[in-house]
């Protein structure tokens, strides 16, 4: 196993890290890599059918055919 030294780490950022740490019931170095781990993983990439109806809640009690007028007659 690697071995990772960080040199100039901020206190602040330090005693967050060790708040979390305890939080999570882990050592600093568990949660470091913890989230390195979480950052550094690639997300799975969203098929057609897990992107329907994303982004909804932002279109609820919008009428689309209203909507889509009004902004093609801002263009003229």
């Amino acid at each position: 196993m690697a071995t990772l030294n960080v040199k100039g780490l901020p206190a602040d950022l330090h005693h967050k890290l060790c708040v979390r740490a305890r939080q999570q019931r882990r050592s600093v170095a568990q949660e470091v890599t913890s989230i390195l781990e979480q950052a550094l993983e690639a997300p799975e990439p969203l098929s057609i059918l897990e992107l329907r109806g994303l982004g909804k809640e932002l279109w609820a009690g919008v009428d689309a055919a209203d909507h889509v007028d009004r902004e093609r007659r801002s263009w003229d």
